[in-house]
């Protein structure tokens, strides 16, 4: 049984671990006077190239308010593109330009690094233990 005091120190750790994780990004975001929803975008679409705006707020689990102001400066900016589904024209997909999937790499790079530091120095039964822990707490999402 976990105690609480535990459970607490869990979850400073989480926060720890989560300031260290995106401290990187968040200063090259900043730079732009941007955060992390903006992240998150490029991250998402960069992964999944012509992804639908409905599938992306899906995957994100926000709504399109959330995200317009943020989506809106990075099509301007020249990072997203939009384009009408094959399909259905009426649907809007998203993709990275060039410039997009650059700076999408420049804010995950040094995140791949620290994991496969931390991965690297910690081992594969920690890291299964890791993604078993992570996987379990994102299926409690929704």
């Amino acid at each position: 049984m976990t105690t609480k005091r535990a459970l607490s120190e869990a979850q400073e750790l989480l926060f720890y671990a989560y300031r260290a994780f995106t401290a990187a990004p968040d200063a090259l975001l900043d730079q732009r006077g941007w955060n992390r929803v903006h992240h998150r975008l490029l991250h998402f679409i960069g992964r999944d190239p012509g992804i639908a705006v409905n599938e992306l707020l899906e995957k994100l689990g926000v709504s399109k308010q959330a995200v317009h102001g943020p989506l809106k400066a990075l099509v301007e900016a020249g990072l997203v593109e939009t384009a009408p589904d094959v399909e259905d024209r009426r649907v809007k997909c998203l993709s990275l330009t060039e410039a997009g999937a650059q700076l999408e790499s420049a804010l995950s790079s040094p995140q791949f690094a620290m994991l496969g530091e931390v991965f690297a120095q910690c081992g594969p039964q920690a890291v299964q233990g890791w993604e078993a822990v992570m996987k379990a707490m994102a299926k409690r999402v929704g």
